[in-house]
């Protein structure tokens, strides 16, 4: 199963090409390609952690972008998710959550719609990826935005967040290894 994040598709939502300056001159056009190139990459069986502001419309239309897309979505609930009331449309999702912290190959990653200075493990350079800034918002450390206005309107993989993160720098509150005690290390 490969590992996928987006965020902030905003399917459906004819204001957002203007806001974000998106190349599509309809909303159409920018739904048929999200889903084309997202469909490009995704398995059935992947995971995709969607990071919020997943589409806009009736939950009819919701529910037809979501049948539209591969793979197993996790919602982390965005500021348009409340508005449209999606955490309310049953079995369209594989999950829905607020905020969220996975682990991948030992790496503490927090999933939250929105940029936080500090995050779980911050400290022990966890990465923490966002969305809602639309590539407006410069991550700090171990930070990445996965709006798709930043990543050509598909999902990023997880092998290319593991190369981003390893370029970047290390967390502003990183304590290191040497630094740390037994106690600290076993509670990563």
């Amino acid at each position: 199963m490969n590992i996928w994040f987006v965020a902030d598709t905003h399917f459906g939502h004819f204001s957002i090409i203007e806001y974000c300056k998106r190349p599509f001159a309809t909303v159409n056009e920018m739904d048929e390609t999200m889903i084309a190139n997202w469909n490009a990459v995704v398995k059935g069986g992947d995971m995709v952690y969607h990071l919020g502001d997943f589409a806009y419309g009736n939950h009819e239309k919701v529910k037809g972008y979501r049948g539209r897309l591969k793979g197993k979505i996790h919602l982390i609930l965005g500021n348009h998710d409340y508005k449209n009331k999606i955490h309310n449309i049953p079995n369209i999702f594989t999950e829905v959550d607020q905020m969220k912290t996975i682990k991948v190959n030992h790496q503490k990653i927090v999933l939250c719609h929105y940029a936080m200075r500090v995050w779980d493990s911050s400290h022990y350079n966890s990465y923490q990826l966002y969305g809602h800034s639309h590539g407006h918002l410069q991550g700090v450390g171990k930070q990445l935005d996965v709006c798709v206005d930043s990543w050509k309107f598909a999902p990023l993989h997880i092998d290319e967040v593991f190369n981003l993160m390893s370029a970047r720098p290390d967390n502003w509150n990183f304590l290191p290894v040497d630094k740390r005690t037994k106690a600290e290390d076993s509670s990563i």
